[in-house]
């Protein structure tokens, strides 16, 4: 069964991309586990990905009106960041990939912060640097 309207090039099928997406989660990956952790450590209790809020935070503090976003520095394009390279194939597919994830995580915390929350950012390479998580 084929699709016209799709192009197959967006969609490799080699074994290894699909071995290589399955891995990749969008909860509780390992530098988000490190940052709840260390907040729990420290006796602070939060709500995890609550759905009710533009962008799904990653940790919610309802009372003090605080969410937290664990950003992969790859996924969602640390400035500077040596760990936000562009893959070499299908440079334009990634660009544009890259571009829309940055514009989704403006549009969220720009409607968290029209609510009254507080936003805040943490970036995988930073949990990388501290050994205090």
């Amino acid at each position: 069964m084929t699709c016209d309207h799709i192009d197959n090039d967006d969609y490799p099928v080699s074994s290894q991309r699909s071995r290589i997406m399955r891995s990749v989660r969008q909860k509780d990956t390992s530098p988000e586990m490190k940052v709840r952790s260390a907040l729990h450590a420290a006796g602070l209790r939060y709500r995890l990905h609550v759905k009710g809020l533009p962008g799904t935070p990653d940790l919610v503090f309802p009372r003090r009106k605080v969410v937290v976003f664990v950003h992969g520095c790859f996924w969602h394009r640390h400035p500077g960041c040596h760990l936000a390279t562009t893959p070499k194939s299908r440079v334009a597919f990634w660009t544009e990939k890259f571009r829309r994830n940055r514009e989704r995580d403006a549009a969220a915390a720009g409607a968290l912060r029209s609510r009254g929350w507080a936003v805040v950012e943490v970036w995988e390479c930073e949990i990388k640097r501290n050994d205090y998580l």
